[in-house]
């Protein structure tokens, strides 16, 4: 189908769907790669302008990726709730920007929505918000996991302790999770992204952690960040494995590239459900994103990079996760050039994410070859945080020593807790409380004017 446009004198055609959604996005360096970009502002804006008015049931008929070819897309349009969408049905893409905007969409009617939204209606109708609609829309937006503790509840923010060490060192990473959890660090998961993926590696990871979090009695969870296979067979071994991770994508080929397929993640969900380690709850997935990935694995089918980001969300959404994490900035200046298309993403995937039902966190981040800095994660980490994501990264120094790139440190998250008078996930700051390093009367960290000698055991022993 085409669709066309006058906008200053000038014919715009665009030859189907997928082209209109490529030419709407925002500027970035992905879609500029894969020449699927708009050739200028000018034409952007008319291609914003024509796909506002494409009526939503249009991506219900026409599928950017074939429905034979790709089981993402058969597992979209299998899954829709026509009941769900009904509501809204009758909506164009701009008709439901605008209801989003309004007093009406409150949180409780964006809950009842979300098995009705497709990806590719969510990520149509960010194509034509601003920064500040992204940010006001997702902040009425609640998504409500449990596991050991609670995470993305009104008034909290929650982060993952990520203690890598280059060499898996055992003592190196009890020494980064004692910093983080004097920091308040550490109530979404606390999760090692191995630098050595053999079993018998994961296994003592995933010990280590299950020793600290039991002799301490620490209300979180745990999570060693090997392929799904692996933590398949971990679980099968009745090795302690909390939350089962896998990265990700939009497409059925792209999640080839990363050794994977609906049933493989099936198999883990269930393999994880089975060891019943939660105890508030049984959200037993951890996934991670990030814009460019299909891309980069030539598997995008032609699609926009941010359009495919929102479909791994339904690959997510399927199996209840615990947490879905959009590592926006880590795959490089070649998806997201720089600090202002770090921070467009961001945003975006968070809105996405959260429209479609998932407990959005973001690894705020850049690599060292990116146009960007840390003030430009200042930006994204304040905007994030107002807009209610459920958690962030917490690193040491937000240096990350083992995959040498740059996200939010331990003190980044005290910052934004302070500043907006966020709290962690209510089961995890009544431990923090009897530990003396939160203080709740003042709703603020404080450290403990030394350290309690049963903390001082966890990196001598």
């Amino acid at each position: 189908m085409l669709y066309q446009i006058n906008v200053a004198h000038h014919h715009y055609v665009f030859a189907d769907l997928k082209t209109l959604m490529a030419k709407a996005t925002p500027e970035r360096s992905g879609d500029q790669l894969a020449r699927i970009a708009a050739e200028d502002a000018t034409e952007r804006v008319a291609a914003q302008m024509c796909l506002a008015d494409v009526p939503l049931k249009q991506f219900l008929n026409e599928t950017l990726i074939d429905y034979e070819l790709d089981e993402v897309t058969r597992l979209i349009i299998d899954e829709h709730d026509a009941l769900a969408f009904y509501p809204i049905s009758h909506f164009s893409v701009g008709d439901f920007r605008n209801w989003l905007l309004s007093e009406d969409a409150s949180t409780e009617k964006l809950q009842h929505l979300q098995a009705g939204l497709t990806p590719e209606i969510v990520a149509a109708v960010s194509k034509i918000m601003r920064n500040q609609d992204l940010i006001l829309v997702a902040k009425k937006c609640r998504v409500i996991t449990q596991f050991r503790n609670t995470i993305g509840l009104e008034g909290r923010l929650s982060t993952r302790l990520q203690p890598n060490h280059p060499t898996d060192d055992l003592l190196g990473i009890s020494a980064s999770i004692l910093d983080g959890l004097m920091y308040g660090n550490g109530d979404a998961v606390i999760g090692i992204n191995p630098a050595t993926d053999n079993l018998q590696n994961l296994s003592e990871l995933l010990k280590l952690l299950d020793h600290i979090i039991h002799e301490y009695e620490i209300p979180t969870q745990s999570c060693v960040l090997t392929h799904v296979s692996s933590g398949i067979e971990l679980a099968n071994k009745n090795i302690p494995v909390d939350l089962m991770f896998q990265s990700i994508a939009g497409s059925q080929a792209a999640n080839s590239a990363f050794g994977i397929d609906l049933a493989m993640l099936q198999e883990g969900y269930e393999a994880a459900l089975s060891l019943k380690r939660g105890t508030v709850g049984q959200n037993v997935m951890y996934f991670e994103t990030g814009q460019g990935s299909a891309l980069s694995s030539n598997a995008h089918h032609g699609v926009d990079q941010q359009t495919m980001e929102a479909r791994a969300y339904a690959v997510a959404r399927k199996y209840h996760p615990f947490l879905v994490n959009t590592v926006v900035g880590f795959i490089g200046p070649e998806y997201l050039y720089n600090g202002k298309q770090i921070i467009r993403a961001g945003l975006e995937d968070h809105f996405c994410g959260k429209l479609l039902g998932l407990p959005m966190g973001c690894d705020i981040c850049y690599t060292n070859h990116a146009d960007a800095d840390q003030d430009d994660m200042d930006v994204l980490l304040t905007l994030l945080a107002n807009a209610g994501i459920n958690f962030i990264m917490g690193i040491p120094g937000s240096d990350d020593v083992m995959l040498n790139y740059q996200t939010t440190s331990f003190h980044d998250a005290l910052y934004i807790r302070q500043l907006l008078g966020l709290q962690p996930a209510p089961e995890f700051a009544a431990w923090l409380e009897q530990q003396g390093i939160l203080k709740q009367q003042a709703s603020q960290l404080q450290w403990p004017s030394q350290l309690p000698e049963k903390f001082s055991r966890l990196i001598m022993s």
